[in-house]
């Protein structure tokens, strides 16, 4: 089959990348995170999705509260805050000390890509990680509130805003990390996967730069996308909210419709099965499979369903599942 290249965001993409880091080698797998999150934060480089996938890789990431370190301690922001110093943006004590070494890092003039790579050898990932950009872009989103960015809207603000269009700030001029470039154009790779992550500004910044778009959409191998919607929800993350206000519906189809032009197959949950009778001329062949990833086996369950997808895309061009 070939190696897999998957596109994934923060926690939904993160379970999924951890699955198929369990059923493909390191040889057989490169997972592309979005940095359009990314923010300088008390005067350090904090990347959310980045951080995220690599914690959860190396096992470190806290299942409860869904995002940062397990068994963390807040020493830091708590002084901070009592110093009346910025604590809107919870960083524990071991995630701060990442943040850290990343911006040591980047004062030595590592690039990110390299920079992501450092940290995933130190934590124990063997797995390539890469970001989507070795230059910064940054996701804006349009409210009636104003231009805000994305980690003010997301946190700050808790999605309350409604949402009236989204900016991708230096993806016009972004660079993308020579090992993507070469992980498109590998004759080895044998698909991509689209983790289900915000389809709009997980994925979309992503597809925001020019070049990444036109490497996905010329690429001769299958393209498959898991919907991070099921029954009309997001399972985590304002992914709904956002596309409702957007005027772009809220379905688990609608989420890959985002997608249009660049897909083989999409990857929807059984309780939207129904959906299959709702699929038009444009849209990509559907596949119904358990994709709420609640345990391990879930995780493991859902990555080698795609990987099968892919398989039978590949070899007779099976059009629906």
């Amino acid at each position: 089959m070939g190696r897999i290249l998957a596109l994934c965001g923060g926690v939904g993409g993160a379970k999924l990348a951890w699955g198929l880091a369990q059923v493909l080698s390191p040889d057989e797998l490169t997972i592309v995170v979005n940095t359009g999150d990314d923010m300088e934060y008390v005067d350090l480089p904090v990347w959310p999705d980045i951080d995220t996938v690599l914690y959860t890789l190396a096992g470190l990431n806290d299942r409860k509260r869904g995002w940062g370190r397990a068994e963390e301690t807040w020493g830091v922001m708590g002084e901070l805050e009592r110093l009346g110093g910025a604590h809107w943006f919870q960083l524990g004590d071991k995630d701060i000390a990442l943040h850290l070494l990343r911006r040591e890092l980047l004062s030595q003039g590592l690039s990110p890509s390299a920079v992501v790579r450092v940290l995933a050898q130190r934590l124990g990932v063997s797995h390539p990680i890469l970001p989507m950009a070795d230059t910064p872009v940054r996701t804006i989103v349009c409210t009636e509130e104003g231009n805000l960015p994305f980690q003010t809207y997301f946190v700050a603000r808790r999605c309350v805003p409604r949402v009236t269009g989204l900016q991708f700030a230096g993806a016009e001029h972004a660079e993308l990390p020579r090992e993507l470039l070469q992980a498109f154009t590998d004759t080895a790779l044998g698909g991509v996967i689209l983790c289900p992550s915000n389809p709009l500004v997980s994925i979309g910044p992503m597809l925001a730069i020019s070049r990444f778009r036109a490497l996905l959409r010329d690429t001769s191998v299958p393209v498959i996308a898991v919907s991070p919607i099921v029954d009309g929800k997001a399972i985590k993350g304002p992914a709904a909210k956002m596309m409702r206000e957007l005027q772009m519906g809220s379905s688990a189809l609608d989420a890959v419709r985002c997608y249009q032009g660049l897909l083989d197959a999409a990857v929807l949950d059984l309780q939207d099965s129904a959906l299959g009778g709702s699929r038009r001329e444009g849209d990509p062949a559907l596949y119904f499979r358990h994709t709420v990833m609640t345990t391990d086996e879930d995780r493991r369950q859902l990555a080698q369903a795609c990987i099968d997808i892919i398989r039978a895309l590949g070899s007779d061009g099976a059009v629906s599942g």
